[in-house]
């Protein structure tokens, strides 16, 4: 089983990449959405 899971994680290294970036993006675009109204 563990090899299977360390295989997946080689196959899929580039896309957990690029959904790591997705999701920083997403907390960035909460917390800017968040404080806007504190800056109007």
């Amino acid at each position: 089983m563990t090899q299977e899971i360390k295989s997946a994680f080689v196959r899929s290294r580039d896309t957990l990449f690029v959904d790591a970036l997705g999701v920083v993006a997403l907390i960035v675009m909460l917390f800017v959405g968040l404080s806007l109204p504190g800056l109007i």
